[in-house]
């Protein structure tokens, strides 16, 4: 059994060689694969260490890969093989994009940068993923998205004053990963304009630290700084999902328009009017007297009742889901988010579709995720290889071939 390569999609036509592991790099070829494109993930003959996360079937294929790794066509290659790099060489000669997030020196020993590349396909975008800017001194360090909130300020921004605290997502992984895409799809623009590829490097560190001192950088945007850093709306202690009569809402009061309609609300219309709220730098530097005064005055009424009051005044609000409820939001529902499919070995699934649409629709949906080495066969086979060559790079263990392609 093989993965269908999807059709239709902006980037229908476009192959990609994919060597990412773990969240970033793969949930950037999963953004590529929902928009059409063809991607091959090459793994290790242990295969992508995510297979394993919550696998509690023993079958490789645990909730999270299933979810990143949709669409995708396995092969399993030992790349400290020669054989193995041969085909690796064969995929890159036909590849319109090559993403890896393997370290530099490492990359440098299996030849897989830029320059190795290009020599053997000059158009091919070569995108590298890194902990850490190769400029830097920290270039050969390892990275994980909890290094990184680290890192780049977020885990500070996040927690108390003394107490950092990681966001309980791994948000660098996707962030960065979602930048990847936009370079990419911005080389693949560039290429059609001049007929040559492109050399990316996609750095979590410096790419997260631009993430959050986007409204963090306070009066460190000048040169010296002008004040402190941070931003006094996000650091309110009282700035959360607050309690009603009968559960929980996030309400997000912001404009003077907004804050004059909450004031009437609640009955005290005066406060409009107050030196402290009247524009949006004076309640900033008092939110938290203002947060109180949310928290208090939501205690009053029950959430249904608030969201009704809240939506007719247009002041944005939504109750707190939890992860199950996801699946039973009226809105998703009538969106169409969630989808069942139907997969080979593991069952129905639930998945979320592409998000965003063109000329009003979505793309097809890429199949599920693929076994360890499924698309072994079928792959070589696209590169020339003969059943002969095929058997022989199997029983030598460069190549694993999945039993059910292996017959």
């Amino acid at each position: 059994m093989t993965t269908t390569p999807p059709e239709g999609g902006p980037l229908a036509g476009v192959r990609v060689v994919d060597l990412t592991t773990t969240f970033m790099g793969p949930y950037c070829t999963l953004l590529l694969a929902q928009m059409g494109a063809e991607v091959i993930k090459v793994e290790t003959p242990d295969g992508d260490v995510v297979r394993y996360v919550g696998d509690e079937r023993g079958t490789g294929m645990g909730p999270v890969f299933l979810n990143v790794n949709q669409g995708k066509r396995s092969i399993a290659l030992d790349l400290k093989d020669p054989a193995g790099r041969e085909v690796l060489s064969r995929l890159v000669a036909g590849a319109d994009v090559f993403v890896h997030n393997i370290r530099p020196e490492a990359a440098r020993r299996l030849g897989i940068g830029p320059d190795d590349v290009a020599a053997v396909n000059p158009r091919a975008i070569h995108c590298a993923l890194r902990g850490f800017g190769a400029e830097g001194p920290y270039r050969d360090r390892a990275a994980y998205d909890d290094v990184i909130q680290a890192g780049c300020g977020l885990a500070a921004v996040q927690g108390a004053s003394d107490e950092p605290a990681y966001v309980r997502t791994p948000v660098a992984d996707k962030v960065v990963g979602t930048l990847a895409v936009g370079a990419i799809t911005s080389a693949l623009f560039a290429r059609e304009r001049t007929g040559r590829g492109r050399a990316i490097e996609v750095p979590m560190l410096e790419s997260m630290v631009t993430f959050t001192l986007l409204e963090q950088q306070g009066g460190y945007v000048f040169d010296p700084p002008r004040g402190e850093a941070g931003y006094a709306r996000t650091a309110s202690p009282y700035r959360k999902p607050y309690r009603t009569a009968d559960g929980h809402l996030s309400v997000m009061v912001y404009t003077d328009a907004q804050w004059r309609t909450f004031f009437a609300l609640v009955g005290r219309p005066e406060l409009a009017d107050d030196p402290r709220y009247r524009t949006i730098t004076e309640r900033t530097r008092n939110i938290d007297e203002l947060y109180q005064l949310l928290e208090k005055e939501l205690l009053a009424r029950t959430s249904d009742e608030w969201l009704a009051v809240l939506d007719g005044a247009q002041i944005p609000a939504a109750p707190v889901r939890s992860v199950p409820e996801l699946f039973t939001d009226e809105h998703l529902a009538a969106a169409g988010l969630f989808e069942r499919i139907e997969h080979p070995t593991e069952g129905t699934l639930r998945m979320a579709r592409f998000p965003i649409s063109f000329d009003g629709d979505h793309p097809r949906r890429p199949g599920p995720a693929p076994r360890l080495g499924q698309d072994a066969a079928d792959v070589l086979t696209e590169l020339g290889y003969g059943p002969e060559r095929i058997r022989q790079l199997t029983e030598a263990g460069v190549v694993v071939v999945d039993q059910g392609d292996a017959g």
